[in-house]
């Protein structure tokens, strides 16, 4: 990723410590899928999860101090709580889907069922990318870290414009992912 290196000692010059500090173990994560499958309960995380009740009242705590869930009164009955995804919580789909598709290719051999499909068109979901601004999906052979002063310069000195991004729905090639690969 060229010269320039993270200071890997500074640990508050990164979003990665900030987010394992949230999200970083295997609980967090496990609560975070069964709120994306519609759990809202205490009681179904735990008889779903098969955790301990301890430990499930210790990281939704935690995960509701980061905003990543929110307790709700129960429309039904206000005496109970529902625990649902806030918006930070939702911005993490797409990093639980990379560890899913990463364990699911480099894991034990099985069968996923269910299958998690685009809504449209019923088909398996893609690769979860890196997308450059307009949209390019990028491999590691196409990062490289600049000084927040150099962005947009390019290494022969031309000033790079952003591009409009790719919005939800919009379409790109299959053709860009494999070559990507």
């Amino acid at each position: 990723m060229g010269d320039l290196r993270e200071p890997l000692r500074e640990l508050t010059a990164c979003g990665l410590p900030e987010a394992l500090e949230v999200m970083g173990e295997r609980w967090s994560f496990m609560i975070l899928r069964a709120s994306f499958n519609g759990l809202h309960h205490f009681e179904e995380f735990l008889s779903e999860l098969g955790i301990a009740r301890n430990i499930l009242a210790n990281r939704l705590a935690k995960l509701v101090e980061h905003e990543i869930l929110e307790r709700q009164p129960c429309p039904d009955d206000r005496r109970k709580v529902e625990y649902r995804l806030t918006a930070k919580g939702f911005d993490l789909l797409p990093a639980m889907l990379a560890l899913r598709q990463w364990g699911q290719k480099y894991g034990h051999e099985f069968e996923e069922n269910p299958v998690l499909v685009d809504e449209e068109d019923r088909l398996p979901i893609g690769p979860v990318s890196i997308l450059a601004h307009d949209g390019r999906i990028l491999t590691h052979h196409d990062l490289r870290m600049v000084e927040a002063e150099k962005v947009g310069t390019r290494e022969d000195g031309t000033l790079a414009t952003q591009a409009d991004a790719p919005a939800r729905g919009d379409v790109i090639p299959l053709r860009r992912i494999e070559a990507a690969e």
